[in-house]
């Protein structure tokens, strides 16, 4: 049968095994209808799968020269490894005595006589003496055992396929990626030697309990320097493994090292997601070839989130950790993987070490040569690289900054500040120098140098309003000092409208502000007032203790002050409400007399005037007055002087 023929018969073969009796009558039917000699080819095809003797028995007689305990050359044979096509793998050791060491005898199946094994298994051990690689299982080896079997004599290798190693140990994602590059690193010491491996499969990598890779199975490897002339075909010996095959192997094209690139993108992806890159509707032969010639593999994230239903995965049931997984392998990996498998040669990497290299960069965080380099992307990864060096860069550079911007604020108030103090040390020596130039010569007197520094000020420091201010307010402290608190607020009023109009407000000319505020409000009997003046700057002067502290220390005192009045002012009101309450009779008068306590005894004898109605400083009486009262003769009250200080 022509390699042509077969390719037309071997989908339909595999879909009629599918099929019911039913669906396959049908189906051949259908065929038979297009081409009868096709349809009695798959009829006599199907005929030999349902005789049950055919190859019942197997087509080789087990030899008696392989068996345990049989000697191969220098080596007595121990278990059964492995086997494949051509080969059998044994576990032996070393007969003649010599030296003790176990190897991995590799032997061509006895009874086969097909010279092109022959000449394959001669060309792997010209392989095998080309490569010293640490990754790559070394040959030891070689000859002709005394009945003619040929052998191969490999460094014994205590390990098991890679991806059932990361399966079992549940391998982070960092370390697969490591073990792949080591992976690489033996495929590309191949190729440097000219060497396609041709059949790149777990199996053939395997790891150790170190953790360490060997590559393995040269036995259908290419050299690339000979003259081997074409490939075989499916319909003769199969040379490859199908689900890690590439599809120039499957179309029987010549293969290059792009073949080996294409295989080892399929051996990443099923480190990363523990699944194979198709998912075909049948199970078949057939399936496979189609989905790797014509369809597009799963993205390793895509396939990640939907795991197959006999997933391997720990986390397939688990929605959260399969999510995550997704996100690593999302971008980059992804793109790097579909690069490895693209179907056109050209458009894969154009060796294992740019493969293995674009691996490094991620791992590094550098931009992978699988994505589009806009700078956005490389953007992202140089701050993903130097994510803490410029976390630590713009930290530096705002705290520089924010101490910048202060210290420029600093010397802009102190500038200002030193501008103000000059202005008013200017105007003051002014005004007291002016003291005596009065139109009949004599000196002023105070209150008259006061009213002038405050219409000179206005005239001549009408541009500087927080001069002005500052000015002002020295002037109602003068004011204070000469008992004139209706002048002084007066002067403070007007104050307040410049600080209001100001911004910002300098803090000590603020603070000196509502400090005087509440002298006034005290001088003028009004306590209540007083705290509530004072009251909305506690809390800022609570915050910042010790910004001003002469200034914080005049404004607390001024405050306590405040409060001891109006605390006094209300224990002497049920005194006041008792006073009046009492009834005395008329003309009565009143002797006071010091019972040397400190009290006042005061016998009321005629009719009084009420205390509570004499006015205080500040125009307010007491509630409750009622003009006079008039105590009992007998009637004797005793209260502090400092009750009536009022």
């Amino acid at each position: 049968m022509d390699p042509a023929r077969w390719q037309r018969i071997s989908p339909l073969l595999d879909e009629l095994f599918g099929l019911d009796a039913a669906d396959r009558e049908r189906r051949l039917r259908a065929v038979r209808a297009d081409d009868p000699e096709l349809a009695h080819e798959l009829t006599a095809l199907l005929a030999l799968d349902e005789d049950e003797s055919f190859l019942s028995e197997p087509a080789l007689k087990p030899s008696q020269l392989v068996m345990p305990g049989r000697q191969v050359g220098p080596y007595r044979l121990e278990h059964l490894l492995g086997e494949g096509g051509m080969g059998q793998v044994w576990l032996a050791s070393r007969a003649d005595g010599l030296y003790q060491r176990r190897v991995g005898l590799k032997l061509l199946r006895p009874g086969l006589v097909d010279t092109n094994l022959r000449l394959r298994f001669t060309r792997e051990r010209q392989i095998l003496a080309r490569l010293a690689h640490p990754h790559i299982a070394r040959l030891l080896d070689a000859g002709i055992s005394s009945e003619g079997l040929p052998y191969l004599a490999l460094e014994y290798i205590d390990g098991i396929p890679i991806t059932d190693y990361c399966r079992e140990h549940d391998t982070p994602l960092a370390t697969r990626l490591q073990m792949f590059e080591q992976v690489c690193a033996a495929v590309s010491h191949a190729h440097a030697n000219l060497i396609v491996h041709r059949d790149l499969k777990p199996s053939n990598i395997l790891v150790t309990p170190a953790g360490d890779v060997r590559l393995l199975d040269f036995g259908i490897a290419k050299l690339l320097d000979s003259d081997s002339g074409p490939e075989r075909t499916r319909t003769d010996t199969r040379a490859f493994t199908l689900h890690y095959a590439a599809p120039e192997q499957i179309r029987g094209e010549p293969v290059t090292t792009m073949t080996d690139v294409y295989s080892l993108g399929v051996v990443l992806y099923e480190l990363l997601v523990d699944a194979k890159p198709y998912r075909p509707s049948r199970a078949s032969d057939a399936a496979w070839e189609e989905s790797i010639l014509l369809h597009d593999p799963v993205r390793p994230s895509q396939a990640m989130l939907h795991p197959s239903g006999a997933s391997p995965l720990r986390d397939a049931h688990d929605p959260l950790a399969l999510r995550r997984r997704a996100r690593v392998l999302a971008g980059d990996l992804d793109n790097i993987v579909l690069k490895a498998l693209s179907k056109p040669p050209e458009q894969r990497y154009p060796s294992v070490e740019a493969f293995a290299q674009d691996l490094l960069r991620y791992a590094s965080g550098r931009p992978v040569r699988a994505r589009a380099q806009s700078w956005r992307y490389r953007m992202g990864k140089f701050i993903g690289r130097h994510r803490w060096q410029l976390a630590t860069g713009t930290l530096t550079t705002a705290v520089v900054a924010v101490a910048l911007v202060m210290g420029l604020w600093q010397s802009r108030q102190a500038v200002a500040e030193a501008t103000r103090a000059q202005a008013i040390q200017a105007f003051m020596i002014g005004v007291l120098e002016s003291a005596g130039d009065t139109r009949e010569g004599e000196p002023m007197d105070m209150r008259t140098l006061l009213a002038t520094a405050v219409e000179r000020g206005e005239r001549e420091l009408g541009d500087q309003p927080a001069a002005l201010a500052e000015v002002l307010g020295v002037v109602a402290g003068l004011h204070i000092g000469l008992d004139e608190p209706l002048q002084a607020q007066a002067l403070l009023d007007r104050q307040a409208v410049l600080l209001a109009a100001l911004q910002p407000v300098p803090e000590q000319l603020q603070l000196d502000s509502v400090t005087q505020r509440g002298r006034v409000a005290e001088l003028l009997g009004d306590p209540a007032g007083c705290i509530e003046v004072m009251q909305p700057a506690r809390a800022h002067i609570a915050q910042h203790p010790l910004a001003l502290p002469l200034p914080t220390a005049a404004f607390r005192a001024q405050l306590s002050r405040c409060q001891t009045a109006l605390a006094r002012s209300r224990r002497s009101e049920p005194l006041f409400q008792r006073v009046a309450s009492l009834h005395v009779a008329d003309d009565a008068s009143s002797i006071k007399k010091d019972d040397g306590l400190g009290r006042l005894t005061t016998i009321l004898l005629g009719p009084q005037e009420d205390p509570r109605c004499q006015p205080f400083p500040g125009g307010k009486v007491s509630e409750g007055c009622s003009g006079v009262i008039t105590p009992s003769p007998r009637t004797t009250f005793l209260y502090s002087a400092r009750d009536t200080d009022r």
